[in-house]
C-alpha cells in the first residue's frame, strides 16, 4: 500500500477568508466546517481525497511572528493541471507570484497569502500541454 497525504492542517488568521482564497485560485471546495479544539474552529477545503484543513482558535489573537516562514512550515505544494491559469487565479486575488522555475519534470512558481503561508504550484503537464503556454 503507497502511502499518501490526507490533509494538512494549517492556522490561520481568518479560515473563512482562507477558505475562499483557495476556492478561487485551485477550484477547491469546502467538505466541511465546525467547532474544533480549544473553542476554535476549522474549514476543509479541498478535492474528494485530500484537503487542507484551515484552523483558527477561540479568540486568538495571532501576530505577524507566528506565521514567520519556515516557522515550522516551509510550504504547501500543489499540483496543478494548468500553472498558467492558477497564475493567472493568484494575480486576480491580488497575490504576487515570485519564483518562477522551469525544471525537469515541470514547471513551478510560488506566492503568499495573507497570512504569508507559502504555496508552491507546480505542473508536471507534458511540454505543448495545457499549462506549456508559457
Amino acid at each position: 500500500m503507497t502511502a499518501r497525504i490526507e490533509h494538512v492542517n494549517v492556522t490561520v488568521r481568518d479560515p473563512e477568508r482562507a477558505a475562499r482564497l483557495m476556492e478561487q485560485v485551485f477550484g477547491w471546495r469546502i467538505r466541511w466546517h465546525g467547532p474544533a479544539r480549544d473553542g476554535g474552529r476549522t474549514i476543509h477545503v479541498g478535492a474528494e481525497r485530500d484537503y487542507v484543513a484551515l484552523y483558527t482558535g477561540a479568540g486568538a489573537d495571532y501576530a505577524d511572528a507566528d506565521f514567520a516562514k519556515g516557522r515550522p512550515l516551509n510550504h504547501i505544494g500543489v499540483e496543478v493541471e494548468s500553472i498558467d491559469v492558477t497564475e493567472e487565479r493568484v494575480i486576480a486575488a491580488g497575490l504576487r507570484p515570485f519564483s518562477h522555475g522551469d525544471y525537469e519534470p515541470g514547471r513551478r512558481f510560488y506566492f503568499l497569502d495573507p497570512d504569508g503561508i507559502e504555496y508552491e504550484v507546480v505542473s508536471y503537464a507534458a511540454p505543448g500541454g495545457p499549462s506549456s503556454s508559457r
